[in-house]
């Protein structure tokens, strides 16, 4: 597996990071450490988990696992914002939650140290000035060695970078929000902002919760014991014209390129020089092995096109004004493969 920096630092993470939302939940204790055995030695070493997942279960898994390996080997990513108890200040990203969080995610995880403590979404109640002087302290200290955001609109994260830069205070280095092939509205705004100030991405749901595995084909009906079947409001969202189109594009790519849908959805992500590393998740090692398998491809600048084409949203003003845009967008140039 390939590294790439986060950003404009010196850190290097591997190309895919392996998602942990599913470990304490669909997969038990000993499946997930089987998919952090196999993650690894495929090259990995880039794992993101948050206080919040299976209420602190997951950091639990991870951190009794990171105990038997080197711990300097690995880049373990955690985070804080949403509620972890019934308190009135068990929430949020106040001085006082920020660092009884942070607490609580060392003691979970079994380390003296989180590589990169991201703020799980904004906090329209507290003042920026608070959690960012907050997180720079726990720079400071080493306790955190890198801050990052998730779920921030562009103007929040330009806020909080501006303010940052004000006080001379450590930055956010990293931006994890949802993207892929369903979901491409964060390039209007958000990756040429973390283009241009050297801001990292790893995106969450590269593969749109499962819609872009290659498991569901036009005019089936939800399938049961699965994670979109069994979400009613997750099929009809996507059951349309557009997911459709899109989803057998990609079969059609995949095929020519001899990889699977989830493999290909990922390559056209990986393809993007805006993109640090893409969240995968999985249930167990089956899946992983599936995701696994985008490292080290690449597809043409034909399939790439065919992609980026069939995904297309239509905008409006300031989002339509031509070719120029789709490069600030982070289109990836067709003469790049």
């Amino acid at each position: 597996m390939e590294y790439r920096f986060m950003g404009k630092t010196g850190l290097k993470v591997s190309e895919l990071c392996l998602g942990s939302m599913t470990f304490g939940s669909s997969a038990d204790k000993q499946e997930s450490e089987r998919i952090m055995d196999r993650y690894t030695e495929a090259g990995g070493n880039f794992i993101d988990t948050a206080n919040v997942y299976s209420r602190g279960v997951s950091e639990e898994i991870v951190g009794g696992w990171l105990k038997r390996k080197r711990r300097d080997d690995f880049v373990v990513a955690t985070k804080v914002r949403f509620s972890m108890g019934d308190g009135a200040n068990d929430i949020g990203l106040s001085r006082k939650h920020i660092l009884s969080s942070v607490e609580d995610s060392l003691k979970r995880l079994q380390t003296d140290y989180i590589d990169l403590y991201q703020v799980h979404a904004w906090d329209p109640m507290t003042p920026l000035e608070e959690t960012l002087s907050t997180l720079n302290d726990l720079v400071r200290k080493g306790v955190i060695r890198y801050a990052g955001v998730s779920n921030y609109r562009a103007w929040q994260l330009q806020k909080a970078i501006y303010t940052a830069r004000a006080n001379g205070w450590d930055p956010y280095v990293c931006l994890q929000p949802q993207y892929s092939l369903l979901c491409r509205a964060t390039e209007y705004e958000l990756l040429p902002l973390c283009a241009h100030e050297g801001i990292g991405v790893i995106p969450w749901s590269p593969l749109r919760g499962g819609w872009l595995s290659g498991k569901f084909r036009r005019g089936m009906k939800p399938p049961e014991n699965t994670r979109v079947g069994d979400s009613e409001e997750s099929w009809k969202r996507h059951d349309n014209e557009f997911s459709w189109n899109v989803i057998e594009t990609l079969i059609e790519v995949a095929r020519e390129a001899e990889l699977t849908p989830a493999q290909a959805a990922l390559s056209w992500m990986l393809a993007n020089p805006v993109i640090t590393s893409p969240i995968i998740g999985a249930r167990n090692v089956e899946q992983l092995e599936d995701n696994l398998g985008a490292s080290g491809t690449a597809l043409t600048a034909e399939q790439i096109k065919r992609l980026n084409d069939v995904s297309e949203v239509p905008v409006s003003y300031p989002y339509d004004l031509g070719a120029e845009n789709q490069q600030r967008r982070g289109r990836v140039p067709e003469a790049t493969k």
